[in-house]
């Protein structure tokens, strides 16, 4: 294993620790998407760089999109996952274990999908390259998914629309 890709493998560790450590506090519901777009652009840039490693053909493409697709369908599940009630006219969230459990196994499906499509050795440590866009896929996802129960919650009963957007 590269020294590379060892440190692709510790910054995407510390971030889902990071990830599992937030959504883990009871925290109130607000607009800021920072934590996301941090994590949406290292992803990228981690992504690009991993891409110059190896040979971008249609089956690095369509392994890549297969990755996003795992990703989304976790983070999909982890939201129903994740306790929404209403404090002070507030929306307020928290994950619990099953949460943190599913970010672990999410995590391990990634890396072992990479496993797998890492057998072709055009497209070998894909999948550490491309930790943070599929932690941030998932985490996006998954904020959707809550944003939309927030919203079937209390349509109207908050005043303004509920964005789902948070700050973990």
């Amino acid at each position: 294993m590269s020294s590379q890709t060892m440190l692709d493998l510790l910054i995407g560790l510390i971030v889902l620790g990071l990830l599992i450590l937030r959504q883990l506090q009871s925290r109130p519901v607000r607009g800021s998407q920072r934590l996301l777009l941090i994590v949406l652009v290292a992803g990228l840039i981690e992504t690009s760089s991993g891409l110059e490693r190896v040979h971008v053909g249609p089956a690095t493409v369509a392994a890549l999109a297969g990755s996003l697709v795992l990703a989304a369908v976790f983070g999909a599940l982890r939201a129903f996952t994740v306790r929404i009630w209403i404090q002070d006219g507030q929306p307020w969230v928290r994950g619990g274990l099953l949460t943190a459990v599913l970010w672990v196994v999410a995590l391990a499906a990634h890396l072992g999908y990479d496993f797998l499509v890492g057998q072709d050795k055009t497209m070998a440590q894909l999948g550490t390259a491309t930790l943070l866009l599929y932690l941030a896929a998932s985490l996006g996802v998954q904020r959707l998914v809550v944003a939309y129960r927030l919203q079937r919650l209390s349509p109207t009963g908050l005043g303004a629309p509920v964005t789902g957007r948070s700050s973990w």
